[in-house]
């Protein structure tokens, strides 16, 4: 779809040259992206599967034990609605702590890796 509009100001001229497709792929082959990768892998991984069998657990839960499930805990909260808040607890936790393993396991790493290809940028610009 073409515009006759001008590009923005501060455009592709501004915008400091991208890497080639090649500093990228070598870049995905390093042991330091490697790293990087199975550091968000370790943590990721297990706490989906983790979360989602909590989830599918109050699911089965539901249909198949009723009886469970309506058992008043205090008043009227039963235990259905105990662990129906319990998921969205859990899912502010996991974000919470993923949040935190980013920042002091995954950021330093993607930003070593960042200013490394951008040194290699500069360096191959100025030559």
């Amino acid at each position: 779809m073409a515009t006759e509009a001008p590009p923005p100001p501060g455009g592709a001229a501004t915008r400091p040259a991208q890497p080639p497709t090649e500093a990228f792929v070598l870049t995905q082959e390093s042991a330091e992206f490697g790293e990087l990768r199975r550091a968000h892998r370790s943590f990721a991984f297990p706490l989906t599967v983790a979360f989602i069998a909590w989830y599918l657990l109050y699911v089965l839960l539901s249909n198949y034990a009723g009886g469970l499930m309506g058992t008043r805990v205090v008043g009227n909260i039963n235990v259905a609605l105990v662990l129906g808040l319990a998921q969205f607890l859990t899912t502010f936790l996991i974000a919470w702590f993923y949040a935190r393993h980013a920042a002091r396991r995954l950021d330093p790493r993607a930003e070593a890796i960042k200013a490394r290809m951008e040194n290699e940028q500069r360096a191959e610009a100025d030559a």
